[in-house]
């Protein structure tokens, strides 16, 4: 009889033989800021995320900076939106400013800077706008302006999350253009149309005006192309790419693994949600499922992760 018991009688054993192992380096934790001063803002369907004004980023800077996690992801909230997301690539708008503050303060943490119009336009969608129908081609030069700004303002990373066809190439060939050839992308590649995102939308008030984001994020139900789209953003240029959302999405976090480029899945807003809801009801240990659908992003084949859960999981690591 085969005794697989055997490799588990003992913590020490079951550590020798550990297969899949989550190391705080590989976390990237979102950060949200807003236009304003002294706006320190509590997300209520994200509990313990705020949104934040540069003048009090330090509250949750220092924090990310002690926790030797691998760096963070940023969203910028404007005060001024409209359709052509003018805020989006100014070179003093929100986002452009607090990258500069963070590079200043804290020039050790790596900053990747989400692209996207979404929390930028007046209408809420992530591309323009013509007659109800999200434009393609004609929100590239946008997306690729809003790129070159957030480089130089410093940022470390660009990762484009809108899902306009092309977008990778044309921010390639834009910062490059603009001498950002060492300027890594990374691609939110396989982005599917998910009910998990609720939550992010009240943290970084980019909830659509009207329909959907249908016609440009994925079908959930559709795998293999995922696939095809991850192979054309690694041919447009991408360095890094990402799938999103990450537990309901691990058969497709599994697949991309084996591109064997670099590749990252985000655990969204309405997955960390429902943990601390639970967690807040006494339903959970929060430690022990937190841990454990971390381990089970990595043991799929993520290299990165992105999390709210990224603080917290840091310091659990730490002690175990």
């Amino acid at each position: 009889m085969k005794r697989f018991r055997r490799l588990r009688s003992n913590e020490q054993i079951r550590r020798l033989v550990r297969e899949t192992y989550v190391d705080k380096k590989d976390l990237i934790y979102p950060i949200f800021v807003i236009e304003g001063e002294n706006i320190r803002n509590p997300v209520p369907s994200m509990p313990g995320i705020y949104q934040y004004s540069v003048d009090q980023l330090d509250e949750i800077l220092q924090p990310i900076s002690e926790s030797k996690i691998a760096g963070l992801l940023i969203f910028g909230i404007p005060k001024h939106k409209d359709e052509l997301a003018t805020s989006a690539y100014d070179d003093n708008g929100i986002t452009q400013t607090a990258i500069r503050y963070i590079k200043t303060k804290y020039p050790d943490i790596l900053i990747i800077a989400d692209v996207c119009l979404c929390e930028y336009t007046s209408h809420g969608h992530c591309g323009l706008v013509k007659h109800d129908v999200i434009l393609n081609d004609e929100t590239l030069p946008l997306l690729s302006k809003m790129s070159v700004s957030l480089a130089k303002a410093g940022a470390d990373i660009i990762a484009p999350s809108d899902m306009m066809d092309g977008r990778v190439g044309a921010i390639r060939k834009a910062l490059d253009e603009n001498g950002f050839l060492n300027t890594p992308i990374m691609a939110y590649s396989a982005k599917f149309a998910s009910g998990y995102y609720s939550p992010f939308r009240d943290a970084a008030e980019s909830a659509p005006c009207f329909g959907d984001r249908r016609t440009y994020q994925m079908d959930c139900s559709n795998g293999k192309e995922a696939l095809r789209e991850i192979e054309a953003d690694i041919e447009e240029g991408a360095d890094i790419v990402m799938v999103k959302p990450a537990l309901a999405y691990l058969d497709v976090v599994q697949k991309a693994s084996e591109y064997h480029v670099p590749l990252a899945a985000y655990n969204v807003s309405g997955e960390y949600s429902m943990v601390k809801a639970a967690a807040q009801n006494g339903w959970i240990d929060e430690k022990r499922i937190v841990l454990e659908n971390l381990t089970a992003i990595k043991r799929a084949g993520a290299d990165i992760i992105i999390t709210y859960h990224a603080l917290d999981a840091a310091k659990w690591l730490e002690e175990e």
